[in-house]
């Protein structure tokens, strides 16, 4: 039996790329030429550890929580479900409630915002704090959105941050799910092993589970 192929979720990482206002944009520049070094061409990147597809580190709105490097690996790859709520601009806990979530440690919510990596959207959808307790009752550890932030950009409470970090439930930001079905998949979404750092781009991928 063939396999299914995998499914790429991630933001292309691109000079043209949208940014978090007031973040550092990426930029991806040759340092040296095969011309130049005879070998080789050596390029170079930079900008923020919040670029495109990204995971949160609890380090990036708690001074004394976790740094990428010392995260559980086990808690970006496995099992996990997209759900649709595209039909709502407020996600609640009710708005979950419909869904059959047995069993399931990782929720991948496709919302309202189209996917466009070039563009940082004025407005998003709303994360209710209230999915936190909601998604801890039912075993779930991970949360996938696939928008810039799971708060407003304009945010200092960053409440739905801390809501799901107080229920042990980590992020992932900036997915790409306009062409991706609803229902289980395999996921594989790690983070770059960076000491210290508050946040790491990651290569998104789905497999579909039968």
């Amino acid at each position: 039996m063939t396999q299914a192929k995998w499914i790429d979720i991630s933001q292309p990482l691109t000079n043209k790329m949208a940014h978090f206002p007031g973040d550092t944009p990426f930029n991806y520049a040759l340092t040296y030429t095969k011309e130049q070094t005879g070998s080789v061409n050596v390029g170079q990147i930079t900008g923020s550890v919040h670029t495109g597809t990204h995971i949160d580190a609890p380090f990036h709105y708690d001074s004394n929580g976790k740094t990428v490097d010392l995260l559980d690996l086990d808690i970006y790859i496995g099992e996990a479900v997209v759900l649709d709520v595209s039909y709502t601009d407020k996600i609640t806990a009710d708005t979950l409630k419909q869904f059959d979530l047995s069993g399931v440690s990782r929720v991948l919510l496709h919302t309202s915002l189209p996917n466009n990596p070039e563009r940082f959207p004025d407005q998003m959808p709303e994360l209710d704090p209230s999915i936190a307790a909601f998604l801890n009752e039912n075993g779930v550890n991970l949360i996938g959105v696939d928008m810039p932030s799971v708060d407003p950009p304009e945010s200092k409470d960053l409440t739905a941050h801390h809501a799901l970090y107080q229920h042990g439930i980590f992020i992932l930001e900036n997915l790409m799910l306009d062409d991706v079905d609803p229902g289980c998949y395999e996921l594989i979404a790690l983070p770059l092993a960076i000491d210290d750092a508050d946040g790491s781009p990651v290569r998104a991928v789905l497999r579909p589970i039968d």
